[in-house]
This record gives structure tokens, C-alpha cells and sequence, in this order.
């Protein structure tokens, strides 16, 4: 084989590995996105998990490469390659789903390790053991522009799945589609590995040259302990302000689900552009653009220039850009001799690991809300003062903007303590209590909010405590559903609690059944609000999962089934699917009503659910109410779904109803197959 030919091998490997590598992230985020609720904070998670696989990936190569000969290398790769081939098809076991009982995190780290660990692993190998072996060739060089070509390959698989290979395939057919290509990789990586085992042995001696892409012309003394902490702090807070920022915009400006996408595809880009070619990243450019990058980020987190859709996403992902280009390009610019490279890797591996941890895996649990992006600045910026130290002038512009960013962290955190009466966060996200006094007691309220989301209120007056709020009036769907339920008493099934202000429909003899993910939702609405407790309709609850609950437990015989679930960028897909309106339909009364919640914006998922009702020979009608009698309520949108069209001819619903015609030749949401990019507004 021709040179062109080995380059061309090695090119392969590395593309076909990384494109593999980010292909799977989605993949398997969506197979296990809807037994925990479709919370974002799946993701977080996963994204955990991949870094700490990568991480464990890059540890393996720095030691087979310092440990073993090229031979023993082939031969243990080969085998693992070979044993990867037994977790396929890529498809997790329903052994994995929740009880409800245990800690999400911990449980979706285990199930990604039992299904996709080894060959994970061995992707997360490709790059820097491929590397390592270029390294040994004649044209060792280019060695760091594979690292470029491995970041570009996983860039085009990132957007590639939400455009090109989600609304074109199942779920079923991704995860057949990616274990072929998976295969192939495993005969092309073998045959990579046994090409170098035999041709090059040994490493070949590199010749003196006038560069080597940042390192000095044959220079091999080891990394100086300073350059190593670099390489571990730098890419830490590259990864920190990734998730961090994927949280802010997710949660706090724009509520649309794959948002995520945008700062990963940046993140990786910068990855691209700083280890391509010295030519992108400029000090001259990226210190001032970061410095004010960083204030005005800063900023934002106590102005409403930072949670504005207009002003918020341009300034948080642009940030993270600009940022990102800072800390991979300085990173660049430390990078080694290729005989250190392994160890390079290593470090930077386990730099973002570690500040993916902090953010996906403590913050939940340390941190009361979403504080890790301000303190992800403040650090950010004492390390420019540290990679910048060898002139007075900018280490010391460094610590101001540290101060600087501490400043506006301590401001927002000051708001929110004034505010807020408690401030709690878990897994699934920070949830929010505060009172709003107006001029007149009586209009004064209560309000519980997740992240930009309002999920409830109350009145404080005891005299409107019992008064249906936001997006639960009378005229609402819901509303007008309870209104037309039969007179006797009734089973109602509440997916989704929120404040519990739909217990306020309840009347003596009623039974309210509530479906709810999150444990302090519970404690707040019992702690917070009184609905539930004001109710004459006895409550039960179950923690959970609403679907997974619904699968296990026996027919309820529900009067009217509401589907509360779908405020904020995490849309539960799961409860939108045909296989979940069969579950619903085991659980209704022949004249039951199932009530949707749909209002959102920016997403229209109306059409969805009429599409679901028409192939499951259903009827469906919209109910919108715009609330322009009332000050206190939300416009909202309900589709309301019954087997008995004449249900949902009953007064008040036959009055505010609109038929529903869905559009033609759109697929309907399944198990296997949804889009949320095809319904956006």
C-alpha cells in the first residue's frame, strides 16, 4: 500500500470512529429519554458518561503506547475490537427502565455502561492511539491535524442526525444502521491496527524540521508540570461552560427541545478551527472579544437582557464561541512533541470529563439553582490571569474580571434570594417559589416556576385560594372538560402537578390520581400551596414516570385523563406517541376524555395529537382560549381526545371547539419514530 493509500487508512479510522462517536450520543439519549420523564437533564447525564468513557478511552491509548510493543498493541486491540462486537445491536434492554425509586443519574450511568460501554470505549480509543501510530510513520508532522479531522467528523455527525437521520428512520432502523457501520469500523480499525504492527514496529526517528506545529524543531524534553495543569484546567472549563450555558439557554431563555445542539456543534467547531492550523486563533482578536464576552455573559444572569429570547441566545452562544476559542485555542498553543501526545490527550480527556462531572453530576445536588454558568465565568477568567501571567498588564485585567464576574454571580444570586421563598434542585431540574404583591391583597399570588416555565400560582387571599389560575381556568380545555365530566363522582388522572391547581375542580366523592416525576414538586405543592389540601376529592399520588406507572398498574377507569407534561424545552415525546394513547385508552371509561396540554412556544404539537387520534380512529377537537376575560389566566391550548364523538359535543366543550383536520401525509409519532424539529413554530 502506497502512501496516499496508508494516509487515506488512517483518515478513515480516525472520521469513521469520531463520526460513530457522536452519532450514538443521540441515538441512545432517545432510546432512554422517555423512561425518565424526557427530562434535558438526560442528556447532561449522558454527555457525562461519554466523557468519562473518553476519558478511560485516551488513559488506554497513553498506556499501550508507553507499555507495550507494537505487536502486544495489535493484539490486545484486536481482541477488544472483536469482543465490542457482542454488545450489538445497539438497543437497551427494558431490564434498565426505572421503579421510580432510584436515583436517575446513577441508574442511566449504569444502563449506558451495560449497553454501549466497550464499543464506546474502544471509538473513544481511535483518535489518540491512531495518532500515536502516525507518529511512527515518516509524515508525523501532520500528526495534529487528525486530531482536526477527528473533531470535524464529529461535528458533521452531530448535525447530521437531527436533519438528515432522525426524520428519515426509526429508531429501530438508527440503531441497525449505526451497529453496521460499527461493524465495518471494527474491520477497518483491525486492519489499521495490524498494518502498523507489522510495517512499523518501531517508532521512526523524526527528522529535524523548521516547525512542528507549535513545538520547536526536534524537541523532546519532557512537559513542564505548569504546561500539564494547563492541559487539564483549560479544556475542564471549555466543557464547564458547555454544559453550563446548555443549561442557561435551555432553562432560563428559550424553552426549544435539541437546543443543546447549537453549543455542542460550537464547542466542537472551536476544537476544529484550533488544532487545524495556528492561523485561526489570534490572541490579538480572542483576548479582547473574550473579555467583553465574559462581562456581558456575566451580566446577563441578573438582567433580562440574559433570559430574553432576542438578546439572551445571540449573547450565551456567541459567548461560548468566543470562550471555547480562548481555552482550545491557549491549549493549542501547548500542545507537545508527538511522542507526548497520548499524555496530551489524556489530560485534556480527563480536563473534560471532570468539568462535565461538575456540572452534569455535583451541581444538582451543591448548587440551589443554576449558578454553575457564573461561577464557570469567574473561573474562566482567573485562568486567563494564569495563562497570561508572564506580563503583569494582563494577568492583572485577568483577576479584575474575575471580579468583575464574581460581582454580577453575587447579584444574581442576591435577586433570587430575595425573591424566592425556596429555591430547590435535583435532577430534574431548579424549581423556583415566590410570592407577588400587588396593590390590592386580594390579587396578590403565589407562583412556582421551573427555569423561564411557570407551572402554577395561587391567590393568597383565603377567600380565592380555591381558584383555578393561569392555564386552568374555566374557559380553558381542561376547564371546560371537567365542566362536561359527569355529574356523579368522578375518577380524574392528572399527568403532571405542578402547583396542584386542578385539585381545585375536585368535589367531594371525586378520586384525583397524580402522576408526578419529581419528588420536591410534591413537597413544594403540599408546603407551598394549598389546592391539594383544600380539595374535598381524596388524593393519591404516585412518584414516577406517568407512563412506565401506567403500564404496570391495573385499568382506573378514568372520567377524564389530563396530560399536563409539556411546558418547557423538556417535551416528554414519550407521552405523545401512539403506543401512549393505547395506554391511556386501557385506563379510560368508554366515555372518558383524554385532555393534552399543548401550549407551547415553540412548538405546535396539536397537529401530533390529532394525527395519533385519527389513526387510532378517534376524535379530537382544540379547544383555544385566548383569556382576554380574565387578567389572571394564560392562553393555552387543549386537544381533547374521546372514543365517543358526542362527548366532546357536551356543553361547555362543543362551544369553544374547533375540529381538528390533520395535516396530510404527516407520520404519526410513535415508540420508534418522532420528530420535534418538523413541529417547530
Amino acid at each position: 500500500m502506497g502512501r496516499t493509500g496508508i494516509q487515506l487508512l488512517f483518515a478513515g479510522t480516525i472520521f469513521s470512529s469520531a463520526f460513530l462517536l457522536f452519532l450514538v450520543q443521540p441515538l441512545i439519549a432517545k432510546q432512554i429519554l422517555p423512561w425518565f420523564g424526557g427530562s434535558a437533564a438526560v442528556w447532561s447525564t449522558c454527555m457525562v458518561f461519554f466523557q468519562a468513557v473518553l476519558l478511560a478511552g485516551y488513559a488506554y491509548s497513553d498506556w499501550v503506547t508507553r507499555r507495550l510493543r507494537a505487536r502486544a498493541q495489535a493484539a490486545l486491540h484486536v481482541g477488544l475490537l472483536l469482543a465490542s462486537l457482542a454488545f450489538l445491536p445497539l438497543v437497551v434492554a427494558a431490564r434498565w427502565k426505572p421503579s421510580g425509586s432510584e436515583d436517575p443519574a446513577w441508574l442511566i450511568l449504569g444502563l449506558l455502561l451495560g449497553t454501549i460501554g466497550l464499543p464506546y470505549f474502544l471509538l473513544s480509543t481511535t483518535g489518540p492511539l491512531v495518532q500515536s501510530w502516525v507518529a511512527r510513520t515518516p509524515w508525523s508532522a501532520k500528526v495534529y491535524r487528525y486530531f482536526s479531522l477527528s473533531n470535524l467528523a464529529s461535528l458533521l455527525s452531530l448535525l447530521s442526525y437531527p436533519v438528515l437521520i432522525e426524520p428519515r428512520s426509526s429508531l429501530q432502523q438508527q440503531a441497525q444502521g449505526w451497529s453496521w457501520g460499527y461493524g465495518m469500523f471494527v474491520a477497518l480499525c483491525a486492519g489499521t491496527t495490524l498494518l502498523v504492527a507489522y510495517r512499523w514496529a518501531e517508532a521512526v526517528p523524526l527528522p529535524a524540521a523548521p516547525s512542528q506545529q507549535g513545538v520547536a524543531a526536534g524537541s523532546e524534553k519532557p512537559p513542564r508540570w505548569t504546561d500539564g495543569l494547563l492541559w487539564l484546567v483549560l479544556p475542564a472549563l471549555a466543557s464547564w461552560l458547555l454544559l453550563a450555558v446548555t443549561n442557561h439557554i435551555t432553562q432560563n431563555v428559550a424553552a426549544v427541545p435539541f437546543l443543546w445542539i447549537v453549543p455542542l456543534s460550537l464547542y466542537l467547531f472551536t476544537f476544529v478551527l484550533c488544532f487545524e492550523s495556528d492561523r485561526w486563533y489570534r490572541r490579538g482578536v480572542f483576548l479582547p472579544l473574550a473579555a467583553g464576552m465574559l462581562l456581558l455573559c456575566a451580566f446577563g444572569l441578573q438582567h433580562h437582557i440574559g433570559s430574553d429570547v432576542r438578546t439572551g441566545l445571540p449573547i450565551y452562544v456567541g459567548g461560548l464561541f468566543v470562550l471555547c476559542m480562548f481555552l482550545h485555542g491557549e491549549t493549542a498553543r501547548l500542545r507537545p512533541a508527538p511522542r507526548y501526545l497520548t499524555r496530551f490527550y489524556l489530560m485534556l480527556s480527563l480536563g473534560g470529563a471532570t468539568g462535565g462531572a461538575m456540572v452534569g453530576l455535583v451541581a444538582p445536588h451543591v448548587l440551589p439553582a443554576y449558578y454553575e454558568l457564573g461561577i464557570g465565568l469567574v473561573l474562566t477568567a482567573l485562568a486567563a490571569a494564569a495563562v497570561l501571567r508572564q506580563r503583569n498588564w494582563l494577568r492583572a485585567s485577568g483577576a479584575a474580571l474575575a471580579a468583575g464576574c464574581a460581582y454580577f454571580l453575587m447579584a444574581q444570586i442576591a435577586s433570587d434570594r430575595s425573591d424566592a421563598r425556596h429555591l430547590v434542585r435535583n435532577f430534574h431540574g431548579a424549581l423556583i417559589t415566590f410570592d407577588v404583591r400587588r396593590l390590592h391583597l386580594s390579587d396578590s399570588v403565589r407562583v412556582l416556576s421551573h427555569g423561564s416555565i411557570k407551572h402554577g400560582e395561587q391567590f393568597l387571599d383565603p377567600s380565592r385560594r380555591r381558584e383555578p389560575t393561569t392555564y386552568y381556568g374555566a374557559t380553558s380545555g381542561i376547564g371546560r372538560a371537567m365542566a362536561a365530566a359527569p355529574a356523579g363522582p368522578r375518577r380524574i388522572g392528572l399527568i403532571g402537578l405542578g402547583a396542584g391547581t386542578l385539585a381545585s375542580y375536585g368535589r367531594s366523592g371525586d378520586t384525583y390520581r397524580i402522576y408526578e416525576i419529581n419528588p420536591q414538586v410534591f413537597e413544594l405543592a403540599d408546603s407551598e400551596f394549598t389546592f391539594l389540601r383544600d380539595s374535598p376529592a381524596r388524593i393519591e399520588r404516585v412518584l414516577g414516570d406517568a407512563r412506565l406507572a401506567l403500564e404496570r398498574e391495573p385499568p382506573q377507569g378514568f372520567d377524564l385523563l389530563a396530560v399536563d407534561a409539556f411546558s418547557g424545552d423538556a417535551v416528554p415525546v414519550h407521552l405523545l406517541t401512539a403506543q401512549a394513547m393505547d395506554v391511556y385508552l386501557r385506563h379510560m371509561k368508554p366515555d372518558g376524555v383524554v385532555a393534552f396540554h399543548v401550549t407551547n412556544r415553540f412548538l405546535e404539537l396539536a397537529p401530533v395529537v390529532a394525527r395519533i387520534a385519527e389513526m387510532k380512529g378517534l376524535h379530537a377537537v382544540l379547544v383555544s382560549d385566548d383569556a382576554e376575560d380574565s387578567k389572571w389566566l394564560n392562553p393555552t391550548d387543549w386537544v381533547l381526545v374521546a372514543r365517543n364523538a358526542q362527548v366532546l359535543a357536551r356543553e361547555p366543550v362543543a362551544g369553544a371547539a374547533t375540529a381538528m383536520a390533520p395535516a396530510p401525509g404527516r407520520r404519526p409519532w410513535t415508540d420508534d419514530f418522532n420528530n420535534l424539529l418538523s413541529v417547530l413554530k
